[in-house]
Order: structure tokens, then C-alpha cells, then sequence
């Protein structure tokens, strides 16, 4: 089967420090990590990944999970397959706290998130049920291996 059709916008917001995450998040490097996350029911996919400061986050989150914080990504989803439109909103400290406290770099965590964000888009969710879980953890993990990254549930 053909690759799905994938077009992203890669946003970023105003931040101290935002440089350093666009270096992590070079455009060739976010579309191949995207488009290996989008499974093969997937013919087309409109992306926007935006990253942003803990202050839009938390706001977000608030708004939209009634959840106080900032969190690393959340997947807004409009339509899934076989046509995928998704905002994927990637907190920028929270992405790099994360990164420093298990010990990988910037780009490898955000490559683990970015396929979370993209398999929340596409309908899958680890807050169901813990069957549900183990198979949107494993989906992770297999995309990420194929990406020559290390599984990410597993201490390395």
C-alpha cells in the first residue's frame, strides 16, 4: 500500500528557549516520524503540530480536559480515517523536563509524543481500558523501533 498523503504544518510559538526545540524538530524528521505512525486504513493526513510555552498548554488543558497543568501533548482530532485532520499541541518544558529526567534526548522524546499525539488522531486511546493500553503501547513501541529509536517503556 502507498504511503499516506501527509500534510503538516510544524508551528511554533514566541518562547524563551524555543530554538532549541526547533533544532530538535527538524521538518524531514516530523513528517518520517508522522507518517510512520499513520496505520494503513490512513489514505490522507492534515497535521498541525504546535509547540508551545506551559502557560498556553496549561491553558488548553484546562479548557479542554478540565485539567489544571501543563501536559506534554494533547491531540485535538477532527476526522479520522482515511482522512486524518489533527492539531497535536506539544508542551515545550514539560517536553524537555521529561526528556532530562529519563534521560534522552530532546528530539527522541518528541519523535515518542508525536506518535502518541498522531495514534490518539487516529482513534486510539490508553485511557479505555488497560487492554487498550497494552495496544496503543505496543503500536508506540513498534513505530518507534522501526524508527531505529528505543522502546520507550522500557528502562534503557
Amino acid at each position: 500500500m502507498a504511503a499516506a498523503d501527509l500534510r503538516l504544518s510544524l508551528q511554533f510559538a514566541r518562547f524563551e528557549g524555543v530554538a532549541e526545540h526547533r533544532q530538535a524538530l527538524p521538518r524531514a524528521q516530523v513528517l518520517r516520524w508522522l507518517r510512520r505512525a499513520l496505520q494503513g486504513d490512513v489514505r490522507a493526513a492534515e497535521l498541525t503540530v504546535r509547540v508551545v510555552d506551559a502557560e498556553e498548554g496549561q491553558r488548553l488543558n484546562r479548557e479542554f480536559r478540565a485539567k489544571d497543568y501543563a501536559t506534554n501533548v494533547l491531540t485535538f482530532d477532527y476526522s479520522g480515517a482515511p482522512v486524518v485532520v489533527a492539531d497535536l499541541l506539544l508542551c515545550a518544558p514539560v517536553v524537555a523536563r521529561e526528556a532530562r529526567d529519563l534521560g534522552l534526548p530532546l528530539g527522541a522524546h518528541y519523535a515518542h509524543l508525536l506518535v502518541h499525539g498522531a495514534l490518539h488522531a487516529q482513534g486510539f486511546d490508553h485511557e479505555t481500558s488497560e487492554a487498550d493500553a497494552e495496544a496503543m503501547e505496543a503500536l508506540e513501541t513498534a513505530v518507534l523501533v522501526g524508527l531505529g529509536f528505543d522502546d520507550p517503556y522500557r528502562p534503557h
